[in-house]
């Protein structure tokens, strides 16, 4: 009997001791999360856009009466300057015309010099004199004209640039205001670029912008910005122009540019950004982000937005420059949470 208590109380001691020295539960290991550093910095940079190049001007040349065309000298791409020699018509009417028209005045003039021996003689009416006079001004205007119309088969550039197209060549019938070749001023060109109407209040007039063109591996300063007033009716965009210097004409009308504007100093002052992903919305509406503290806990931050561009949206409150956002891996957290990035 007294083995059996002896062996009853070292089982309750043993019981005992194990209950004492239970382990604490471990502590949750941290979740790993992705986040990113609020700065004005990265507000700067606004939405990047697809462009197409546009010559800064097109100028379409054409002669100004109906004829054969005998040879057109220029090339497309070809440079050319004001009053080079562009094409010609054949001039064969145009001669003989001012052949006759020579012939007329050299009458008429003729006609003229024995009149008025007669009319300061008293000899000749006044009436025959003044039939006299209006005959060598009306033939004197018809030479202009034949004289006009032999210049006129000849085809000058009015301006200097670039042939872009030939409409005519030699050999065809060219119509009076029928466009013979383009001459495009490419010493500036214009990216055209289609905004959202969302967006198009952030950019002005000199906002800053810079262009990429891949075709000729170069990056471009962007100068004055020209907006456009009227929408598309499909796509609700407005088309904005901004001007680019190209003195060395590498930049041609229909390369794609790759348009990025960048918002002033005072916009990047007033104006934060996050990747619209990191901003959360709860049952009530109100928005809020997860943000970081010093001892790498989450906590739920509640945020004021502004516009969204492209793939971030503007914080208008809530947050400051500096603070840690979870960009990624949220949906695992809690107040509080411990996390790693």
């Amino acid at each position: 009997m007294k083995k059996e208590h002896l062996l009853l109380t070292a089982a309750v001691l043993l019981m005992w001791s194990s209950c004492g020295a239970k382990k604490e539960k471990p502590e949750k290991a941290p979740t790993r999360v992705k986040t990113t550093l609020v700065s004005s910095a990265s507000a700067g940079e606004m939405q990047t856009y697809v462009g197409i190049i546009e010559e800064r001007e097109a100028t379409a040349v054409s002669f100004t009466g109906m004829g054969i065309v005998k040879r057109v000298l220029v090339s497309e791409g070809q440079s050319v300057g004001r009053g080079q020699l562009l094409a010609e018509m054949d001039d064969t009417q145009a001669r003989n015309l001012l052949s006759g028209a020579e012939a007329t005045m050299t009458q008429a003039t003729d006609a003229y010099t024995r009149m008025k021996m007669l009319h300061d003689s008293g000899s000749l009416p006044e009436a025959q004199w003044i039939e006299v006079q209006s005959k060598v001004a009306q033939t004197k205007s018809q030479l202009e004209v034949a004289r006009k119309n032999l210049a006129d088969c000849r085809l000058v550039a009015p301006v200097g640039g670039v042939i872009g197209h030939k409409m005519i060549g030699a050999g065809e019938t060219a119509l009076p205001s029928q466009a013979v070749v383009n001459i495009l001023d490419v010493s500036t060109v214009k990216v055209k670029v289609a905004v959202p109407e969302d967006e198009v209040s952030s950019i002005a007039t000199n906002t800053t912008s810079t262009i990429r063109v891949d075709a000729v591996d170069g990056t471009f300063q962007g100068g004055r910005i020209e907006k456009g007033v009227t929408a598309d009716a499909l796509t609700h965009t407005y088309d904005i122009r901004i001007h680019v210097a190209n003195s060395q004409r590498k930049l041609l009308p229909g390369m794609v540019a790759s348009v990025r504007f960048v918002a002033s100093d005072s916009q990047q002052a007033q104006q934060l950004s996050l990747p619209v992903t990191a901003v959360q919305k709860t049952a009530d509406g109100s928005l809020f982000v997860w943000t970081v503290a010093k001892d790498s806990t989450a906590h739920r931050t509640k945020i004021a937005i502004g516009r969204t561009t492209g793939n971030n949206v503007t914080i208008s409150d809530g947050i400051s420059t500096g603070q840690r956002v979870v960009t990624d891996g949220y949906q695992k957290l809690s107040e509080g949470t411990k996390v790693i990035f």
